[in-house]
């Protein structure tokens, strides 16, 4: 069985659509009927997320944390709990597409590192979006962790303890245990998945604030990002 987790606060706006994404990955016929899953983490959620939820089919369980590293944990412990031997990682904003699935279980490696693109930007100034564009390297190799396009074996996930109960930088925190482990990683640009550029940040330090801060750079108004900044979330 494959899994899907998407951890979620307050998304009933936006995580039909991703559910709705991870349906149609779910039914790409090179994945021979197996089986998928998809487990929405609720935390603390205080709309309807729930209920969008049920109506896509997608399992959900509570967590009450304000923590998107204990919400990702919880959901990938339910997966493993059903016996996925895949997990795949997305966020409630973002959308994936009908090759998702089957390309992250054809990477050849433990794990799969992916890119994003935003479809939605806003009011940003066109000097962000190619800002942005430059940096997120569209090309095999890069080294960008998103936690909403991950991927890794069941193995791998336990053999690292999986994804630390942190608030932010809790994909790239994985990673980095992966990558010590001796986990073999594959940094691909396809699958890409398409993610919001919205100002309303979910996790602290995440890719919302990601975005604000290149364009305070890119403007020239201070606050140049880190150079961790750019495998953040």
């Amino acid at each position: 069985m494959i899994a899907v987790i998407v951890p979620a606060h307050d998304e009933a706006h936006a995580i039909g659509h991703c559910l709705a994404s991870i349906t149609v990955a779910a039914a790409d016929p090179r994945l021979r009927g197996e089986a998928v899953l998809t487990v929405v983490a609720l935390d603390a959620c205080t709309d309807d997320t729930a209920a969008v939820c049920a109506a896509h089919g997608a399992t959900t369980l509570e967590v009450a944390a304000r923590c998107v590293g204990t919400a990702r944990a919880a959901a990938a412990e339910h997966a493993l709990a059903r016996g996925a031997r895949w997990i795949a990682s997305t966020d409630a904003d973002t959308e994936v597409p009908p090759d998702w699935l089957w390309r992250q279980l054809r990477c050849g490696a433990d794990a799969f590192c992916g890119v994003v693109e935003v479809v939605d930007w806003l009011d940003y100034p066109d000097v962000v979006r190619t800002a942005f564009s430059g940096r997120e390297a569209m090309r095999d190799g890069h080294r960008h962790v998103h936690g909403a396009n991950l991927g890794l074996s069941a193995a791998a996930y336990r053999a690292v303890g999986g994804f630390p109960p942190l608030r932010t930088g809790e994909d790239v925190a994985l990673v980095e245990a992966l990558a010590g482990s001796g986990a073999r990683i594959a940094w691909l640009a396809r699958p890409v998945v398409a993610t919001s550029a919205r100002r309303s940040a979910r996790a602290p330090h995440g890719f919302s604030s990601f975005l604000r801060a290149l364009e305070r750079e890119v403007l020239g108004g201070g606050g140049a990002l880190r150079p961790a900044q750019l495998v953040q979330e």
